[in-house]
């Protein structure tokens, strides 16, 4: 952590823990399904957990708990055995958006630090001065929050630690106060489980079924499931398709504004996202002044699969909507992580897409991306392949034309 400003990235699983911190974050945040806003892409047990906290700390970096559903009386007896465990393990602090939630928190956990959940919607300081006075340490501000807001929520409210969100997924609802999945499938956005209809890709109904029963323009998802009427113009398919977050250029802007944790989104995305994103942070918050390491990162970050950026409400504009396509696709396609490396230039990999002799490969690692040539490809008994591939538990080699590739590089090739 540099002059306490803190990078705070998430942990999906145990595995994009130890990237996440390998690639620069100061925190850490994780739970376990039940009780967190990742209900199905969460590989997290309390056992896991526990060895995620314990390695974190070996680092020097803190764990964080998202405990931050918005709870209904069934869950409160779960809740407790919950507790109860966490109780176990020494964690840095515990993220809550339900007032219940809170209060069982602080009985069960009394000397753990209380950081409120973006769930919450903080969006003034009298809000947040409340929820002070109930005993959080830290507030993550509603992504609603504007610049000009922060800094009098600062002013007003100067003992609390402001969290912002700086990267990641932009939700259409309030601050993820969402019904729309609940209402189409079942699935609570509010426990954890959404499915992210605003994603969907949805078609125009026919303009005679429209004229027939009276309505502008209904809408049908492409599975043909969900029928919808829109008082909008058919501006586009991804009517409700948020742009990603993105504030790399306005670091400075946010410490100024007093906010000391940068919270990136992501729990349920791969290994070579993150190590990117974190990577990019990283890189600018420790070179703030430097415009061409902002660049760099910039252009690394355009590198990524997106929806298109957008700076959200920051500056007090209702973000940008991408109504092309579900995502802007990547010139590279992540294919693997380097487990092993040795002097004779061969390198252990876990594969994730296909490897042939004649790709465009980089490596990716903690200062920056660089070409290697691939010479050969083996199997796990050192028998020679025509290429390498992902989806089962085998391993492959390289043999490359660079000597001592860092572990936990990761590789990714130029889509042809």
């Amino acid at each position: 952590m540099k002059n306490n400003l803190e990078l705070l990235a998430p942990a999906g699983s145990l595995e994009k823990m130890k990237y996440a911190i390998k690639y620069g974050a100061d925190a850490v945040y994780a739970g376990v399904p039940d009780f967190s806003l990742r209900a199905r892409i969460n590989a997290f047990t309390f056992e896991t957990l526990k060895k995620g906290v314990d390695y974190a700390h070996k680092k020097s970096r803190k764990f964080y708990i998202t405990l931050n559903i918005y709870a209904h009386n069934q869950h409160f007896e779960k809740l407790e055995k919950h507790l109860q465990e966490l109780q176990k393990i020494e964690i840095d602090g515990i993220i809550v958006s339900d007032p219940g939630v809170l209060a069982l928190v602080k009985e069960y956990l009394p000397k753990v630090e209380i950081h409120l959940s973006t769930q919450a919607n903080a969006t003034n300081w009298r809000a947040v001065k409340f929820w002070v006075d109930q005993g959080v340490k830290r507030v993550i501000l509603a992504r609603e929050v504007t610049l000009e807001e922060i800094k009098e929520i600062h002013r007003r409210v100067p003992e609390v630690e402001l969290e912002y969100f700086v990267h990641g997924a932009m939700c259409m609802s309030y601050s993820g106060r969402c019904i729309l999945s609940k209402w189409m499938s079942g699935r609570s956005a509010n426990l954890g489980d959404c499915s992210q209809p605003c994603r969907w890709g949805y078609k125009k109904v026919g303009d005679e079924k429209c004229k027939e029963e009276s309505k502008e323009m209904t809408v049908v998802d492409y599975q043909g499931e969900f029928e919808m009427e829109l008082e909008e113009d058919n501006n586009g398919t991804y009517f409700l398709n948020s742009k990603d977050l993105n504030l790399l250029t306005h670091l400075q802007d946010l410490i100024s504004a007093g906010v000391t944790s940068f919270k990136i989104e992501g729990r349920n995305k791969s290994v070579y996202y993150l190590a990117t994103v974190i990577r990019a942070y990283r890189k600018v918050l420790d070179n703030l002044k430097d415009k061409k390491i902002l660049q760099t990162e910039l252009d690394n970050l355009n590198g990524l699969v997106n929806r298109g950026y957008t700076v959200g409400f920051l500056l007090g504009e209702e973000p940008e909507h991408n109504f092309e396509n579900t995502h802007n696709k990547s010139q590279y396609e992540f294919v693997g992580e380097v487990l092993k490396s040795d002097k004779e230039n061969l390198i252990k990999i876990k594969v994730h897409n296909a490897i042939y002799t004649d790709d465009e490969i980089e490596i990716i690692n903690t200062e920056g991306n660089y070409p290697i040539k691939v010479f050969k490809i083996y199997n796990e008994k050192i028998e020679e392949q025509k290429s390498a591939h992902g989806g089962h538990k085998e391993f492959y080699y390289l043999k490359i034309n660079k000597e001592n590739i860092e572990l936990m590089s990761l590789l990714r090739k130029r889509v042809k």
